[in-house]
């Protein structure tokens, strides 16, 4: 009898050397899973629900003093959900039923919300893009060579005042393949000659039609609104269907417009008002583009013509989100238009916020840009721009260039995060927040348009006092700590020396809208207090173990004003005598509650004796009556507090 050929059935040789399953392993192995991918850790215990999940939480809140009065299914969600600034709401609990009715569609299908590719990004990642606005052309030429050398696919250039010259576009891109990297231009009132210096430099090099990407960055409505008032918006929108109409019939993956969201969010606007914004300048864009006596495209090359820039920060949920939704209202956007194919798909360029940066500890800022470049890059951008952490300090350097670069492609490279088509989605929370977030913000918009568009709250003022009014409630919770600023409000260096960069010679901007910073009101008070002499001196009651905690949160905060803090123990006269050695006026309590029932009213007085004009305590008002002037505690006001202690010391404002 002939021996049967393994090989005509598929088979391995070696296999006829395996011997047969076990049978209770047989069925398992049939359908391509071993018997060990059958084992349920969860097993052992019985079915969670979140009826018993409500019922054991409650239990905790009761035993906290949270009063429950058993009414509602949902009491337990609501006491513990997470207000969002943007009317959003998070839950505490995520489960298969709250992504009910969310319909992510397909990648590269509308409504886009995952993706604008079937396939996600490229196999070599997202397109990691460098901004560049140095004046000094052999610098910024070098620069711009280093980075292309080292990872980064595309340039962002900024032209005009205080920025790299119109004229000297040519010198910064002597040495760049325009057919190989994409060029993002930003030049503001001189878009009409920085696009003719491109375009006619791709024509002499005989750059192949289709092979020139990136955008000339046409947006008036940006313009007016983050850079200056005196914006003539309609040429400006003549201008840029002049652009979209020359870039469709001559250089088809090149885009004319930019729809720049970072100027809504800069001026202190949500997420969701910054998508709303963004749609309605899509949409004015849209309509400037497909008229008949501008540039006559159709809505399919009109929405060619358009990208999207949006800020991404550390709050690496809510980024990803805002990209997922903001493809998705996009696509809703283009349906309303008749469009539903693939030029329907949001082209976007997410950038590192400037609003999260700091001056102070701006080390730091490398840990947010880090988050934001994940969020982005896990939330599906094309094109993402991580700003040097130094960014707040002045021009970069050399070093602040390659980790930003570096950061990118650390997440690209060692971290594989563009190998996966839309990671996050699924996730119920995600999918939850991102249909929450489009929702918000489609009604924003529809209010947006209801109001005349984007250009008339501009100019009524309406928008403005509409992201005041977020940004002061913002304020709020960074002058109360609710939102830390690491490294400023929450663990200051007083004695961190500060990397010094060249200043930004741009002009200050002066637009319809404001420029905000999470950090300002620290660092202005930080800035306040430097080269002065000022202390707090913190009076430290009973032993180490029961003052430590309260002895460093009151470190932390004063610090974060730029005031020392030298701590004395001991005696009440001990106390005093530090008090009076340490220089200064102001004194704070810290310690347990039961040391303040037994020695602060007399550590208080002794205190006063010894030269304190003012004494604090760390501990919620009304703790004891003590007979101090203050009290500092979680929640409380620090802007207030270290303004009103500056001024105590006579630190001039």
């Amino acid at each position: 009898m002939t021996q049967r050929d393994p090989h005509r059935r598929g088979r391995n040789p070696a296999q006829s050397a395996v011997p047969a399953p076990p049978a209770n392993e047989a069925k398992t192995q049939r359908s391509g899973r071993s018997e060990r991918s059958e084992l349920s850790l969860a097993g052992d215990f019985p079915p969670a629900s979140r009826e018993r999940w409500r019922e054991l939480v409650a239990g905790v809140l009761r035993k906290a003093g949270r009063e429950l009065d058993g009414g509602a299914p949902d009491e337990v969600e609501r006491l513990l959900a997470s207000a969002l600034a943007d009317g959003v709401s998070v839950a505490p609990l995520y489960t298969a039923d709250d992504a009910e009715g969310a319909s992510a569609g397909m990648p590269g299908l509308a409504p886009f919300t995952r993706g604008g590719r079937a396939l996600g990004s490229s196999p070599d990642g997202w397109d990691v893009r460098a901004r560049h606005a140095d004046p000094d052309v052999t610098a910024t030429s070098e620069a711009v060579l280093a980075d292309l050398e080292n990872g980064v696919g595309s340039l962002w250039l900024v032209l005009g005042e205080g920025a790299i010259p119109v004229e000297s576009l040519r010198t910064v891109l002597a040495g760049v393949y325009l057919d190989m990297a994409p060029i993002a231009l930003d030049a503001g009132a001189h878009i009409e000659a920085a696009a003719a210096e491109l375009l006619g430099l791709a024509d002499e090099r005989e750059v192949p039609r289709a092979a020139l990407a990136g955008t000339l960055g046409a947006d008036p409505l940006g313009r007016l609104a983050a850079v200056a008032a005196d914006t003539d918006l309609d040429a400006g929108l003549d201008t840029a269907g002049a652009l979209a109409a020359r870039c469709a019939r001559e250089r088809p993956n090149l885009r004319a417009v930019t729809v720049d969201a970072t100027a809504y969010h800069g001026a202190g606007a949500d997420d969701a008002q910054e998508l709303a914004c963004s749609l309605a300048a899509g949409v004015a864009y849209l309509r400037a583009l497909t008229a008949s006596d501008t540039a006559g495209l159709t809505v399919p090359d009109a929405l060619a013509q358009i990208e999207f820039r949006y800020a991404a920060t550390a709050d690496q949920f809510a980024t990803i989100a805002k990209l997922r939704a903001a493809r998705a209202l996009w696509s809703r956007v283009a349906a309303e238009c008749d469009a539903t194919g693939p030029e329907a798909a949001q082209r976007q360029h997410a950038v590192s916020s400037e609003v999260m940066v700091t001056a102070r500890d701006p080390w730091v800022n490398m840990l947010r840009t880090t988050l934001a470049a994940f969020g982005a890059g896990v939330g599906g951008a094309d094109a993402v721009t991580v700003l040097p952490f130094d960014a707040a300090l002045g021009l970069p350097d050399a070093f602040s260039r390659r980790m930003a670069r570096n950061t990118q492609s650390l997440l690209v490279a060692e971290s594989h995060l563009a190998r996966v088509v839309d990671p996050a989605g699924g996730s119920w929370y995600v999918e939850s927040l991102t249909t929450a977030l489009a929702r918000r913000a489609w009604e924003l918009f529809t209010e947006i348009e209801r109001a005349g568009g984007l250009a008339a709250v501009l100019r009524d003022g309406s928008l403005a006092e509409r992201l005041a009014t977020t940004w002061r409630a913002r304020e709020r919770n960074l002058a109360t700590r609710k939102e830390p600023v690491t490294g400023v409000s929450e663990f200051p260096n007083l004695d961190e020396r500060a990397p010094v960069r060249p200043p930004d010679p741009r002009p200050a901007p002066h637009g319809l809208l404001p420029r905000v910073r999470r950090a300002a009101a620290f660092e202005a008070l930080r800035d306040r207090a430097q080269g002065h002499d000022a202390h707090v001196f913190l009076a430290a009651l009973g032993p180490a173990a029961r003052h430590t905690a309260r002895v460093g949160f009151a470190s932390n905060l004063f610090q974060a004003g730029g005031l020392a803090t030298p701590t004395g123990t001991g005696t009440t006269s001990e106390l005093a005598d530090a008090f009076a050695k340490a220089g200064t006026t102001v004194a704070c309590l810290c310690g347990a509650d039961r040391d303040y029932d037994e020695s602060a009213p007399e550590v208080t007085t002794a205190l006063r004796q010894a030269g304190a004009t003012t004494v604090l305590l760390a501990g919620r008002p009304g703790t004891a009556d003590n007979g101090v002037d203050g009290y500092i505690h979680t929640g409380c006001d620090a802007v207030e507090i270290l303004t009103r202690t500056l001024d105590e010391l006579g630190v001039p404002a």
